[in-house]
């Protein structure tokens, strides 16, 4: 008991400590360019400023808990396959250029209006919507999990406390304190993945030489969903705000130029993180890849682990608020008041947090998930192509309708031609995005041909 007793005390610490280090460093918003597009003293953020935001943003406790899981789950093919999902950086920096060079675009919402109205502009604010408040819950509930067993005092109370002081700091700068943050977190991210990876590969159970012959590569042993990440890499990026936020805050060159980077770097940390669970595989463990590690390997890769997973957390929690609030104020158009994104930050932390105390897992099968999105993959890829405004909402519709097949369980298991895991996910992704293809084109078909 003491021994528990001071691991949490120590972990309380950091987290404290860490979060008043951050509310003391994150510079203090005065203007609306400094709060909403982290423009500070005049200045954007630079090519590795935003690569390292962008990394981190997407790192977050839930990603790199599945990382580990994938790892012990199918070994190195686990997390490559997790790491497909960053090509999404590399497919949103490139049409994120298009879009503001080649089309004038100031945002996704100015894309959308003006290509599709207004209300297609507000379909896609309800769905991201969705995802920002599915973000605040799923990683904070990560967190309560290494304070204390789920439903227990100290579960809630870590959750609360960490919600909290996230958004103190949060609070004081908006996207300049997130971005900010953001960068030194990654370097923290950095150094303890290092150190995670020298606790493991210095202990007698790790063969190294085995690391990169863990696995099988097939697609009943991880490629299913390796190439589901792939595909759904083309819609996926533009439904998450937290990213596309950052496509619009420096130069067209250097946030091309950092979302490329973020794509390659972002997937190597993935894989890096997955040989934590390569190594539960080595050594037999079961359950919570991460947490079976520490607890085998003692106290201080404890301490380092629940850490990792605080610093990714609270990147994700921080650019969350700071997203919800653009998203309202600057996006919707409610009110660009500096006051009043603050306050849109403490709506989404406190409406954010009550799923935690609900049935989660009932509440993660109604959120909008990878492919429910696949809709928005003609809509981006074919930016170009006039289209007729119907032809937006039936490739959304589409997606919105295979992904309820996907939650349901209710797809024809005759058409999924592969076997293993994710291979319903695979084979619904696929005919998704051929019928989103065919809906989003055939009213401007008809149109062609009745002239």
């Amino acid at each position: 008991m003491t021994d528990i007793f001071s691991i949490s005390a120590i972990q309380w610490f950091l987290v404290i400590s860490t979060s008043v280090v951050f509310f003391a460093l994150a510079p203090y918003a005065k203007d609306a360019a400094t709060f909403f597009k982290a423009q500070h003293k005049g200045k954007q953020p630079n090519m590795w400023m935003l690569t390292g935001s962008l990394i981190i943003s997407w790192i977050f406790a839930k990603s790199i808990t599945n990382a580990a899981n994938l790892g012990l789950e199918f070994g190195l093919v686990g997390g490559v396959a997790y790491a497909g999902y960053y090509l999404s950086f590399a497919v949103a920096g490139i049409l994120i250029y298009q879009l503001r060079t080649k089309g004038g675009y100031t945002s996704i919402h100015h894309f959308l209006t003006h290509r599709y109205g207004k209300q297609a502009m507000m379909l896609f604010s309800v769905l991201i919507s969705l995802r920002l408040f599915n973000e605040v819950w799923s990683n904070t509930m990560v967190i309560g999990t290494y304070f204390g067993d789920t439903g227990s005092t100290p579960y809630y109370i870590a959750i609360i406390l960490f919600t909290l002081l996230t958004l103190a700091y949060t609070l004081k700068g908006g996207l300049s304190s997130s971005i900010f943050t953001d960068v030194i977190q990654m370097l923290l991210f950095a150094v303890l993945l290092v150190v995670i990876l020298s606790i493991l590969f210095t202990n007698e159970t790790a063969q190294i030489e085995q690391v990169w012959d863990a696995g099988t590569w097939s697609m009943s042993t991880g490629l299913n969903l390796f190439f589901a990440a792939l595909l759904q890499s083309f819609s996926y990026p533009f439904h998450d705000p937290v990213l596309t936020d950052r496509g619009f805050i420096s130069s067209p060159k250097i946030t091309r130029s950092s979302f490329l980077w973020a794509s390659f770097l972002g997937a190597i940390c993935i894989i890096l993180f997955s040989l934590v669970g390569v190594f539960a595989q080595q050594a037999g463990l079961e359950g919570q890849a991460a947490v079976e590690v520490a607890k085998k390997l003692g106290a201080i890769l404890l301490l380092v682990i629940n850490f990792i997973m605080v610093t990714s957390a609270a990147s994700t929690l921080d650019s969350t608020f700071s997203s919800f609030s653009k998203l309202i104020s600057i996006d919707l158009g409610w009110n660009k008041s500096i006051s009043f994104g603050r306050w849109m930050m403490v709506t989404v932390a406190v409406i954010g947090t009550i799923p935690v105390f609900l049935d989660a897992e009932i509440l993660s099968a109604t959120t909008i998930s990878g492919t429910m999105v696949i809709g928005l993959t003609p809509v981006f890829l074919l930016w170009k192509w006039k289209m007729p405004r119907i032809s937006y909402f039936l490739s959304v519709a589409c997606g919105l309708l295979f992904g309820l097949l996907l939650v349901f369980e209710v797809f024809p298991k005759s058409w999924i031609l592969t076997e293993g895991s994710y291979a319903s996910l695979l084979w619904i992704n696929i005919y998704g995005l051929m019928a989103s293809f065919l809906l989003f084109l055939t009213p401007l078909w008809i149109r062609k041909f009745s002239i």
